[in-house]
């Protein structure tokens, strides 16, 4: 689960610096989104390796990626509609009902 951990808090600062590299014009923050889209698919790659099945470890990734990367937008002063929030609210149901329904492998 640490994996999984790394896997998206890299994937959430890839993301949030995503739209500072200007399309990818300026050099730092592009090496920085880059590096953590790569740390990102390698954790992940570590978490389903190491007995996760990539399908629970996906779920889980993209789910709290996402509820993350609402929050970091929230503090940057973009702040979510009722609807948005009803939607992270949903995610984070569904990322729960993962986790208590254990990890399936086949």
């Amino acid at each position: 689960m640490i994996y999984l951990a790394i896997a998206i808090i890299s994937e959430v600062i890839a993301t949030t610096l995503l739209p500072v590299t200007n399309g990818f014009t300026k050099l730092l923050p592009s090496i920085g989104c880059a590096a953590g889209y790569g740390a990102a698919f390698y954790y992940l790659s570590l978490a389903t390796a190491s007995g996760m099945s990539s399908s629970t470890a996906y779920a889980i990734w993209c789910g709290v990626g996402i509820v993350l990367i609402a929050l970091v937008q929230a503090l940057l002063g973009k702040l979510p509609n009722a609807q948005t929030i009803l939607g992270l609210v949903f995610i984070i149901s569904g990322v729960m009902l993962i986790n208590l329904g254990g990890n399936v492998s086949h």
